[in-house]
């Protein structure tokens, strides 16, 4: 097994290729090098068909790499399939609870799946209803849980075999402000005890509330990688201006706002002013005698950086 000191995950060239041999073939996953450090949060970022699911899949060992090397808690994962497997936890996107079964009993039936003794299993039940808060729902069925409740029992019967790694697919998806920071705190708590998480989020804040390291995948590469306050550093301004101006005001004072920055988008309803000053921009608009409708400056996110590397063109 690897040392605290070794990654848990080693990517090298791994590709994924679909299709059938002398038929078309689609490239998801195009060469890609990443590492995964036990203990930290490790983000995958891209739009629709960039390559996360597929990259998570050949981690979980459900689909083989079709080219480059694969290693995962020290093993090869074209040959060792089984025995990373039984180290891992994975939280789907779509629940996969059994509905019949109460939630306790979800709980039990899984980790007797790894063939972990019924007195360990009923321990490691009682513990995980304890640290998903659905001890007083444990012998209530699963079709009367709340969507968050049911999220946060997934996550918990990923977790009753102990995994070293935890693999999570867009975790919070449809839930509301509420449930999603309440499973921020259980994620937070994973992590502070030791545990690797490996996810996939289309929530921008999400990505930077939990990820110590990111990176985002664009056509099947890898195109930044880093902490989310080193991508923001390094691909946008410390600021942005957002203007909601009248088609009026646009097209008088169009040009001269956007020669008050290095960068500018024009976006349908905005127009995006990029600069380290955000303050100082905003009291130079008005010198230029438009009004916007609306004027914000906020500080850049990883947002900006998503769109600024991906585009914002949608992905079908």
């Amino acid at each position: 097994m690897p040392t605290a000191s070794q990654s848990l995950i080693t990517a090298r060239q791994l590709r994924k290729v679909y299709g059938k041999p002398g038929g078309q073939a689609f490239t998801a996953v195009d060469g890609i090098d990443f590492q995964v450090h036990r203990g930290e949060a490790f983000g995958l970022l891209g739009a629709n068909g960039a390559g996360k699911s597929s990259t998570m899949r050949m981690i979980a060992c459900v689909s083989p790499a079709s080219g480059g090397e694969l290693s995962v808690l020290g093993h090869d994962a074209a040959t060792e399939g089984p025995a990373i497997r039984a180290r891992l936890g994975v939280v789907p996107q779509d629940d996969t609870v059994d509905t019949e079964l109460t939630v306790r009993e979800n709980l039990i039936v899984y980790g007797r799946y790894f063939g972990l003794p019924k007195a360990e299993v009923r321990r490691r039940a009682d513990e995980l209803l304890e640290f998903a808060r659905l001890t007083e729902k444990a012998d209530e069925s699963v079709a009367a849980l709340s969507g968050g409740m049911r999220r946060r029992l997934t996550i918990a019967r990923a977790l009753v075999n102990n995994p070293d790694i935890v693999l999570l697919d867009e975790p919070t998806t449809g839930l509301d402000p509420q449930a999603r920071h309440l499973l921020w705190e259980r994620l937070f708590q994973l992590k502070r005890e030791g545990v690797t998480l490996l996810l996939t989020t289309h929530y921008m804040d999400e990505a930077e509330q939990l990820c110590d390291r990111i990176v985002v995948m664009d056509a099947g590469r890898i195109v930044a990688e880093g902490s989310p306050t080193e991508l923001i550093t390094r691909h946008t301004t410390r600021e942005v201006v957002e203007l909601r101006l009248t088609d009026a005001d646009r097209a008088a004072f169009g040009d001269k706002l956007r020669s008050l920055v290095p960068r500018h988008e024009d976006l349908a309803d905005r127009l995006m002013l990029y600069t380290d000053d955000g303050e100082a921009v905003l009291g130079r608009v008005h010198t230029t005698g438009t009004r916007p409708i609306t004027a914000l400056v906020r500080r850049s996110t990883l947002e900006d950086v998503f769109l600024t590397l991906t585009g914002r063109s949608l992905v079908y």
